[in-house]
């Protein structure tokens, strides 16, 4: 009789012993494999729609989404810098522009060169002047086919990038190396700039209407639709891709130095100053994404700008430049190799709070509705 005595008194112990271990453990999976943590979980009956929530937020629609609100949230922010900037790069066309308004006119070229109808001015002249000379207001012309862009450019940058990272990687657990994310942000910035380049179009056509208005010209366009189909008719489906080329070139650019320094980065700060995945980590690989971005893209943005600003006859060809190694030739020729650079400040200025905000922004939103960090 003795021997189930002790038989129970040992099951008991057991039982006792398994449960003071079970409850000493953190109760918070967080280093527990998903599998294991969604096997636990369901077995008691509680947090059973976990799984599904995390797979949802790191799908790929999501990450879509999540990527054109924060983009849509740092446009809206920097958006003014960005007017600046185009209107920066512009000047230096005066004399080309009335060169060929004269010639087109029959009037002596030279007479008309020598009085060119724009001035150069600085960044904070140049909006200060906007703000004088057509309204505070016009700093955010032309926001709505930006905001256009990014539904289609934002979201498949990000999305493409992703995809691009997890196929190299085996499902993203680790850092890329550097040339792999470069290949990656090349790609991925010059494929979402070709689908996202007619919105771009209409965009720079639209920030330059407040100036041609206040020099006296003609107003090309009197709103997005408008321009759109001003566009399609002088050049038909192919002229919404105008400057095309040099706008892939520049967003490739841009995209190397943005995904690819943003993503290397903070990889490297993680793993070299063992930090965890925070705000911190995020300013600092953001500013550094924006500087690197700017450096790299700015020459192509200002041959992109020129190329979509410049004049059309009615066939839709441009007047002042036959493509963009013309327009880079020119620029560099008559105005020296800084003005590829001109626009530069802003541009700067402009890149590093939209990173710092698209990317502080992306990454909330994610952590709000439990995805994992990009």
């Amino acid at each position: 009789m003795q021997k189930p005595k002790t038989a129970t008194a040992a099951a008991a112990a057991a039982i006792t012993s398994a449960t003071t271990t079970a409850s000493s453990e953190p109760s918070s999976p967080s280093n527990v494999p998903s599998t294991v943590a969604a096997t636990s979980t369901s077995s008691s009956g509680r947090h059973q729609l976990r799984p599904v929530k995390y797979d949802y937020a790191d799908s790929f629609a999501c990450t879509y989404i999540v990527s054109v609100v924060a983009a849509s949230i740092a446009e809206l922010t920097t958006y003014p810098l960005d007017l600046t900037k185009t209107r920066l790069q512009i000047q230096g066309e005066a004399t080309t522009t009335a060169a060929v308004t004269a010639t087109s006119a029959g009037e002596n070229a030279a007479v008309t060169m020598g009085k060119p109808n724009m001035q150069y001015r600085g960044m904070m002249a140049t909006a200060f002047g906007i703000v004088r000379e057509e309204g505070a207001l016009k700093l955010w012309q032309g926001v709505t086919p930006a905001l256009y862009r990014h539904v289609v450019y934002s979201g498949v940058r990000i999305c493409s990038y992703d995809l691009m990272r997890k196929e190299f990687t085996q499902g993203g657990n680790k850092a890329l190396p550097v040339w792999k994310s470069a290949l990656c942000g090349v790609t991925a910035g010059a494929v979402a700039q070709w689908l996202a380049s007619p919105a771009d179009l209409v965009k720079v056509q639209i920030q330059m209407e407040g100036k041609r208005r206040l020099m006296g010209e003609a107003p090309r366009v009197h709103g997005a639709a408008h321009a759109f189909r001003m566009i399609v008719h002088r050049g038909g489906v192919k002229g919404l891709w105008k400057g095309s080329i040099p706008n892939v070139q520049r967003a490739a650019l841009v995209n190397l130095g943005d995904l690819t320094t943003y993503d290397t980065i903070k990889h490297m700060i993680m793993h070299r100053l063992n930090m965890p995945d925070c705000h911190t980590v995020h300013v600092l690989a953001s500013v550094c994404a924006g500087f690197v971005a700017a450096v790299m893209g700015t020459p192509a943005d200002v041959v992109k700008t020129r190329i979509m600003n410049q004049p059309t006859d009615d066939n839709g060809r441009g007047l002042l430049y036959r493509g963009s190694l013309d327009c880079l030739r020119q620029t560099v020729a008559k105005e020296g190799f800084g003005a590829l650079y001109k626009g530069f400040l802003p541009c700067w200025i402009r890149m590093a709070p939209w990173s710092l905000t698209f990317w502080l922004s992306f990454e909330q939103i994610r952590k709000m509705i439990g995805a994992s960090g990009y």
